[in-house]
């Protein structure tokens, strides 16, 4: 869908928090959505034995539609016995007729293989999906491949969600590969509602999505595969968004799901993480993360006009608290549009999975 200047909006409004943010989240359940499954068996090729693929722990996933379901597409991790850093990731497929009870594919969709991708993606497999659709019905997924020494944001494509094609290191082109070999991570492409769809936007002729997890930047595209990240006046990358001394977001500020055109601009839901000591906010865990909402300009998407100073979803069950990060975490990294409501989707400790929805119907 290409807009001129906002692909299904109207031009940017400033307007006041409760105008512009999506404050009225509610968690679906008292208990997570999704947990580790033991019983579970994967042929894994890169080490040529049957694993428990998702034994330990399933976390940060991802969301979209498909047909009259929610599809999550989640990261399970191996090798309960072992440590943080010494596990596999790879990406499991649970559909959900109602966005809160889920069952579960049997096998991965995505994992490190003997391909043309294993030299990023081997050992540490794939990790931290993110999912948007266009309006023709390609689903791109943008995700994390870790061999244990550089973070590269991957693109994978699927008109399924099940087979999926590898393209590689989305920087891996630009600026002659400069960006190639740098850790990056945790993209956001930007979207819009095309009547009760949710579908990947294009903003005056390109594609968009912000990125990072020191700081928000922002890339283009011109076919969803290949990205070239926006510099500065001096060529290093461009700082649209930073961590704030004294807040939640005082450490890390790493982008959520799929950002969303609306009427006041383009809505960024982000993950903020708290910083220790004096530097934090000390109304939250030192080292939590919470979840963030910022607005860029529409007519500027790397404007920032305003971003809320405090999270609009924080820690609070005990699986949100306690697991394999024991500081709290909601992780928020899906985000859906169905049956005219917003289902997010988040971490939980690393561990879990846990779901909220938003009515707008009923505001703020």
């Amino acid at each position: 869908m290409a807009l001129s200047v906002s692909s299904c909006g109207n031009e940017s409004k400033v307007s006041a928090p409760e105008e512009w943010a999506w404050l009225g989240f509610e968690r679906v359940s008292d208990k997570p959505l999704l947990v580790p499954d033991t019983a579970l068996k994967f042929f894994c090729p890169m080490t040529g034995d049957s694993i428990g693929w998702m034994e330990s722990d399933v976390f940060n996933p991802a969301a979209v539609v498909k047909g009259d379901s929610i599809v999550v597409l989640f990261r399970a991790e191996d090798n309960s016995a072992t440590g943080i850093g010494k596990r596999t990731s790879r990406i499991g497929y649970a559909p959900s007729a109602d966005g809160v009870n889920f069952t579960y594919e049997k096998l991965p969709v995505l994992y490190p293989d003997n391909d043309r991708e294993a030299a990023h993606e081997i050992p540490g497999g794939c990790e931290d999906p993110r999912v948007a659709v266009t309006e023709d019905g390609v689903y791109v997924m943008m995700y994390t491949q870790w061999n244990r020494d550089v973070p590269r944001l991957g693109v994978a494509t699927s008109t399924d969600l099940k087979s999926w094609s590898k393209h590689g290191p989305a920087f891996a082109n630009a600026y002659d590969g400069r960006f190639a070999d740098r850790a990056a991570k945790s993209a956001s492409i930007v979207t819009c509602l095309d009547g009760d769809r949710q579908v990947i936007a294009k903003i005056d002729g390109k594609y968009w999505m912000y990125w990072g997890e020191q700081f928000v930047n922002v890339a283009t595209s011109d076919d969803l595969v290949n990205w070239t990240p926006m510099v500065d006046e001096n060529g290093e990358l461009l700082k649209v968004m930073e961590t704030r001394p004294g807040k939640f977001d005082s450490s890390l500020t790493e982008c959520g799901p799929p950002a969303v055109i609306t009427d006041n601009g383009i809505l960024l839901l982000y993950n903020g993480k708290n910083a220790e000591g004096e530097n934090g906010d000390t109304a939250y865990t030192a080292k939590s993360y919470c979840g963030g909402q910022a607005l860029f300009d529409i007519n500027d998407p790397t404007k920032l006009i305003t971003r809320l100073d405090k999270p609009f979803f924080v820690p609070e069950a005990d699986f949100e608290k306690s697991g394999q990060y024991p500081d709290g975490t909601v992780f928020i990294e899906g985000l859906a549009y169905f049956k005219g409501k917003w289902y997010l989707y988040y971490g939980c400790a690393d561990s879990k999975v846990g779901g909220a929805v938003y009515d707008p119907s009923k505001g703020n």
